[in-house]
């Protein structure tokens, strides 16, 4: 009992127990594993997913698409944008496509230009070349139903090309050659006698002489129907077989100036050309210095162009063209519809009257850059407006000299046709004239269809006004700013 203590064992180190959360979420998870129908009893232990074997793309999904249908498709798309390059390209897809691309139904309008046009003389006759070796397979397989043709920038190899538009084009209607070179007589009988159906031809701007014109038009003069020209000192002899009656189908006639403006004037026989184009629907006389020869006192009227509807004799320079000299061409023409008579500066409202036209849609007046250096008559104007309120769709009275009052009295016409408006009138040209706030506010309340509206340069009307309207938001806002700038009635 007296021995040493006995020695207690010592402890050994335990680790401190775990919180008593940490132990409840450890035996929550336990029981979820344990029981059957938990998605982590279910669940598998995850494994890298198989790859997923590329889907190639059907090659045969082209081939369905009914070919009527690819027609009609490609035809829209052609119709917006031609058929090059889409064509060429849509070939290449499929079978289905390439037939489809290859229907000349498809190929019936186009314009070729060789792609380096514009460069160097060697590349571009290199460039031509090229695209002249296309051509010769193109031509027969493609073109066999091609209509409208038209060449641009051709300058050596343009005999070529019309010798195989000649051989593969039976159908050709139009033909437009710009800024081309190197036209010969030969090429174009050999157009006129393959392209039975070729009754257009443009040739504005391209050089090509008289003779090669006047051989085309002795062939195919029966059939031509239009016909566009760039005035120079040949185009007398053009002009001499139309007088000649070779062309008495013809309905379009277009004679303009190049880009090297001619100072030479143009003596044309007003009652000649009646006689020799019956048919004329559309005459463009366009910034010539035209002199029409004298009538004469024992000269009888002509006969007229009984079917024209549109004559323009806009010049950028004053002419020779007077209210005798109109008389003289639209006396017989009573359906035309357009008249386009800007810097015709000796034309006078009473001349105008007294043409036979009832139903004229537009009419334009306008004098640019020449009104300062010219003694301008200041009445008149009612005349104008009173006789073609009722049709008058565009006018354009830019620098003519009308006073207030006249203006005021021509523009009010509008507002006098049944029903209070006039829906007729959607484009108004005053630029440079006196027009006043309220004949303006009065034309645009009366005219709801008024799209454009050109007030620039107008000195009687406000600042911040004095500018082009374009569209009837905007010339309703002008409108609004007119009202607010009038005086209130006392």
């Amino acid at each position: 009992m007296g021995g040493p203590a006995a020695v207690r064992p010592s402890h050994t180190l335990r680790a401190p127990p775990p919180p008593r959360a940490t132990t409840r979420r450890a035996a929550r998870r336990a029981q979820r594993l344990r029981s059957p129908g938990s998605r982590a009893a279910e669940a598998k232990p995850r494994t890298a997913p198989a790859p997923t074997p590329l889907q190639e793309p059907d090659p045969g999904w082209g081939d369905r698409v009914p070919l009527e249908i690819l027609l009609q498709i490609f035809g829209l798309l052609v119709a917006a944008d031609g058929p090059i390059p889409f064509l060429g390209r849509a070939a290449r897809v499929c079978r289905r496509w390439n037939e489809a691309a290859s229907q000349p139904a498809l190929w019936h309008t186009l314009t070729l230009s060789p792609p380096l046009a514009g460069r160097p003389a060697k590349s571009g006759a290199k460039a031509e070349k090229k695209l002249l070796s296309s051509l010769e397979w193109l031509m027969p397989n493609r073109f066999s139903q091609l209509q409208r043709l038209t060449l641009i920038h051709w300058k050596s190899q343009l005999h070529p090309v019309l010798k195989l538009v000649s051989e593969s084009c039976p159908r050709l209607s139009f033909l437009k050659l710009s800024d081309c070179h190197g036209v010969t007589p030969d090429a174009l009988i050999m157009l006129a006698k393959a392209c039975p159906q070729l009754h257009s031809l443009d040739i504005q701007h391209s050089m090509v002489e008289s003779t090669a014109v006047v051989s085309f038009l002795e062939e195919a003069g029966p059939r031509m129907q239009k016909l566009w020209l760039t005035y120079n000192s040949q185009t007398t002899a053009i002009l001499g077989a139309l007088l000649g009656s070779c062309c008495p189908q013809l309905q379009v006639l277009e004679v303009s100036t190049g880009l090297n403006h001619n100072i030479t004037p143009l003596q044309l026989p007003v009652e000649a050309l009646q006689k020799g184009c019956p048919q004329l629907q559309v005459l463009r006389l366009l910034n010539l210095m035209w002199l029409p020869k004298p009538s004469g006192r024992a000269m009888t009227p002509g006969p007229g162009f009984p079917s024209l509807e549109e004559l323009c004799l806009a010049s950028s320079t004053c002419n020779f063209v007077s209210n005798e000299v109109l008389g003289r061409l639209l006396h017989g023409s009573p359906h035309l519809r357009l008249l386009d008579l800007r810097g015709c500066a000796r034309i006078t409202p009473a001349g105008l009257h007294d043409l036979p036209c009832q139903e004229l849609e537009q009419l334009h007046l306008g004098l640019y850059g020449m009104s300062d250096r010219l003694t301008l008559t200041k009445e008149g104007s009612p005349l104008l407006t009173q006789k073609w309120c009722h049709s008058l769709r565009e006018l354009d009275l830019s620098g003519q000299g009308f006073s207030e009052k006249d203006l005021e009295q021509a523009l009010a016409a509008f507002s006098g046709t049944p029903g209070g408006s006039h829906q007729a009138l959607c484009s108004l040209n005053l630029r440079g004239t006196r027009v006043t706030p309220g004949t303006v506010s009065s034309v645009i309340s009366s005219c709801p269809g008024l799209r454009y509206l050109n007030l620039e340069s107008c000195r009687c009307l406000p600042r911040g006004l004095k500018r082009a309207y374009r569209g009837p938001e905007e010339v309703q806002w002008c409108l609004e700013q007119l009202l607010t700038s009038l005086p209130s009635p006392s």
